[in-house]
């Protein structure tokens, strides 16, 4: 018969899980080594708001109301707390925070199709398949949490995700180790809590089943004091126990904490709920966050950001997508700042790329009628960036008349990729290994964006 005794080796097995493939033990004398020549630390952390399907510059924060109507569409300009900086009139809550985030409106590269576009925007490398829907190059949240294990707060993940994989995105040659640990929960259910937190597919089969992990964390709480072989674990594993089997991760996935008027500002919605939880999760230590704001399939819209017009009617979209959209981010802006998380975590809402300029009309696959839409657009696009200390209310970049390509100021994702991992306390310069093994550069070039710094 199994003892039901957790064991020195199945404890170990269990904190290498918990820990994306090292040990708590190992971690922590990584850890030490560290302190002890002399390597400092950084506190910050990073939440991206992926907004898969690529949203339209021309619709949410690059208008042009002097172009003509096929471009510019339906919606018009409302201003803002910043002088000069005007947005769509379906972002009012944007408006009143607008002096807490910048929006950088001359980023482009030429990867038009989603996988390769993502891939392109989130690694820094050009494809060479373009419609895999894994990338060929290590992306940022991988890199991230690559780079950073052992140099954080070991009590909680370094990476925290919806889902495995931005779809074009992944960890190519670092490894399935290094993907997130993935709450793909809607977190506005009343039923969403800590034990909806699962590990990756390539972890999970490791497992006897998915509550296997949580049900050793539970024995290790129980026998902690009765257990020989616990008793006689070195310093470092000991600082390991204690460390697995405090609250911390638990709190922070505990949404009941927060009250019904936070909750409600961020909006009753998954995608204000993932919001809110991606706040929770930095402010208890996680280094890197990603939440989609796509799906569920919002009243008189889809489920991503591909106005295409077969895919949907783009003016109606926009009238169900937006306001949604706008409490989410809006409050998260408003959020980081009051709670003063504006120092340690920069947040970044983006996709693959931008839209076209011009409107496509064409018939919907439902609907059957001609209606307006805009197709994949890499060469321009809009990016809003807050936190991460930086100087904020800024216009950085634009495009011509006609929101075509950039004008002022062009920049690639590269250079916001170089000031993600600069505030990160990550060297940009790291190699880490391709596809084949090769050591590569995180990225190949791009230097951090100085407006931003």
């Amino acid at each position: 018969m199994k003892s039901n005794r957790l064991n020195r080796r199945a404890f170990i097995e269990a904190g290498s899980l918990l820990l994306g493939g090292l040990t708590l033990p190992d971690l922590l004398k990584k850890r030490a080594e560290a302190q002890q020549q002399g390597k400092a630390t950084k506190d910050t952390s990073v939440i991206l708001i992926w907004l898969q399907g690529g949203p339209s510059h021309m619709d949410t924060y690059d208008l042009k109301p002097d172009a003509p109507l096929e471009y510019r569409g339906d919606v018009s300009p409302i201003s803002t707390v910043v002088p000069g900086m005007d947005i769509c009139e379906h972002l009012p809550r944007h408006a009143e925070v607008a002096d807490r985030f910048n929006i950088i409106r001359s980023i482009s590269h030429g990867f038009a199709n989603h996988a390769a576009g993502a891939g392109r925007f989130l690694s820094g490398y050009n494809p060479f398949r373009l419609l895999d829907p894994l990338a060929q190059y290590p992306c940022l949240g991988p890199v991230v949490s690559k780079m950073l294990h052992g140099e954080r707060d070991p009590s909680v993940p370094v990476y925290v995700a919806d889902s495995a994989n931005v779809y074009g995105g992944g960890a190519a040659g670092l490894g399935s180790a290094y993907l997130p640990f993935v709450v793909g929960a809607d977190p506005n259910q009343p039923n969403f809590k800590v034990n909806n937190l699962s590990l990756t597919a390539d972890l999970r089969n490791r497992l006897d089943d998915r509550v296997s992990l949580l049900k050793a964390m539970d024995k290790a709480k129980r026998s902690i004091d009765v257990s020989a072989d616990i008793a006689n674990l070195d310093h470092f594993n000991t600082q390991a126990i204690d460390l697995l089997t405090s609250e911390r991760a638990v709190n922070a996935f505990d949404m009941s904490q927060e009250d019904d008027a936070t909750r409600d500002r961020y909006g009753r919605h998954k995608w204000g709920q993932r919001a809110l939880l991606a706040r929770r999760l930095v402010e208890a230590g996680v280094s890197f966050v990603t939440m989609q704001m796509q799906n569920p399939r919002l009243p008189g819209g889809i489920g991503n950001w591909d106005i295409h017009a077969v895919n949907g009617h783009l003016f109606d979209d926009n009238r169900a997508r937006l306001p949604v959209f706008d409490a989410a981010v809006a409050a998260l802006v408003e959020d980081l700042y009051e709670r003063g998380l504006d120092e340690k975590v920069m947040l970044i809402v983006s996709g693959e790329f931008g839209r076209t300029p011009r409107i496509n009309p064409q018939k919907g696959t439902q609907s059957k009628v001609m209606q307006p839409g805009r197709d994949h657009y890499p060469a321009a696009m809009s990016v809003l960036v807050a936190g991460g200390g930086m100087q904020t209310g800024q216009v950085i970049g634009s495009t011509n008349e006609k929101g075509e390509h950039p004008k002022d100021r062009p920049l690639d994702p590269n250079d916001l990729l170089a000031t993600i991992y600069t505030h990160l306390g990550i060297d940009y310069s790291e190699m880490v290994p391709n596809l084949s093994g090769r050591p590569v550069p995180l990225i190949p070039y791009g230097t951090p964006i100085k407006e931003l710094l």
